[in-house]
């Protein structure tokens, strides 16, 4: 029987899932996701070769939501036959910066950080550890998004806050590690070695955004910092705010520390200006009778735009902007804004090609290449499986 890698990606609210034929290369067999995960509106899509296929599903939680994929995966092959199962754990503290075998002691030590992102974190484990009592035979793989910012220096590490809470972790982790691990392969593969090792920005704009300033191969900076709440305006996370937000909450609205988090991740950015909604096609559709809605997609990308200029003086010029993740690639008129007002980089963006959703959406004369490229995290931790696999192979 083929054996084969499944993939869990979860975010706070959903679960993304993969199944790859352990061959090389990887031939995805299907793949989808359960969204809304807790709320009343769950929905369950799988695609499977030209077949795309999306029903309601109660999931509650994201048990509920690995049940149905367990599922549905059940359709296709057998557990017996999977050889191993990769998870996108989202914050690998100070101790973790490559793929490893999940373990014990990596679920302990996980367990012991969840404070640092107690929106991913808990999920995150807890899918594991039902993997492992359900499928003890089956190895896994856990995949940090923080590990591509290792490299950053030092000064790009630090956080301005009294120097003895560096002790307890606190510091610049940044995060999207495997998006921009893959674009950036992507952009050696399809431009060549010498345009990935230029000065690179990467932008992942999605529900999530943030962005990474690329050099030589190796990041240098990056917008998310000791949680995925920092940087740039997202769906509903608010991004960089003034801290004296919280006092001021705190004291003269006596919101607790538990409701703070919860408007910063979840009741603010496009969601909190627009009062609307968080999806940025919801919001275009409706900026020109509504003053909210166009509040909320300009400072989405006013925010972006600066996030641009600041990086680009980072990396001392600029050489290739990518836009990905689910607004970078599909959503034009961000595009075009975000990069309106930048021909001072070299920037000069082809509104044909824009429109068309081109590779390469920058004009024949920019001085900056501005791409377009889909990320794909879910073949990146597939590769970390195999890559594991066989080092421990080789070991043994």
């Amino acid at each position: 029987m083929e054996k084969s890698i499944l993939v869990l990606n979860a975010g706070s609210s959903s679960l993304k899932f993969a199944l790859f034929a352990d061959c090389a290369p990887l031939n995805r067999v299907l793949s989808g996701s359960v969204d809304r995960i807790g709320s009343d509106r769950s929905a369950f899509e799988v695609e499977i070769g030209d077949k795309r296929e999306c029903v309601a599903a109660s999931a509650k939680d994201h048990m509920a939501a690995l049940n149905f994929i367990v599922n549905e995966i059940s359709k296709e092959t057998q557990f017996g036959a999977l050889r191993a199962v990769g998870h996108r754990v989202v914050h690998g503290g100070r101790k973790y910066d490559k793929p490893e075998i999940v373990d014990a002691p990596m679920l302990d030590e996980l367990r012991r950080i969840r404070s640092f992102d107690p929106e991913h974190l808990p999920a995150e484990i807890a899918i594991m550890e039902k993997i492992r009592t359900n499928f003890p035979d089956v190895d896994q793989v856990a995949c940090f998004d923080t590990a591509f910012h290792k490299s950053m220096p030092r000064v790009a590490k630090l956080l301005p806050i009294p120097r003895r809470f560096q002790e307890k972790g606190l510091r610049r982790y940044g995060f999207h590690g495997l998006s921009y691990e893959f674009l950036l392969e992507e952009l050696g593969r399809i431009s060549g070695p010498d345009v990935s090792r230029g000065r690179v920005i990467l932008a992942h704009l999605g529900n999530g955004a943030s962005m990474a300033a690329v050099r030589e191969g190796k990041c240098v900076d990056t917008s998310m910092a000791f949680t995925p709440a920092a940087g740039l305006v997202m769906s509903t996370r608010s991004g960089n705010i003034d801290p004296g937000i919280a006092s001021f909450l705190m004291t003269d609205e006596n919101i607790s520390a538990a409701q703070f988090d919860r408007m910063m991740n979840h009741e603010s950015g496009l969601l909190g200006v627009s009062e609307t909604s968080s999806d940025m096609r919801d919001l275009l559709a409706r900026e020109p009778e509504d003053s909210r809605a166009l509040d909320a997609v300009e400072l989405f990308c006013q925010e972006a735009k600066k996030f641009v200029g600041a990086y680009a003086a980072v990396l001392g010029g600029l050489d290739t902007l990518v836009f990905s993740g689910g607004i970078g690639e599909h959503s034009v008129p961000v595009r075009a804004r975000i990069c309106a007002g930048l021909e001072f980089l070299g920037i000069d963006l082809d509104q044909r090609r824009n429109e068309a959703n081109a590779g390469v959406i920058s004009s024949d004369t920019s001085r900056a290449v501005v791409r377009v490229i889909r990320t794909d995290e879910e073949l990146m931790i597939a590769r970390a499986v195999q890559r594991v696999l066989r080092t421990i192979g080789e070991g043994k």
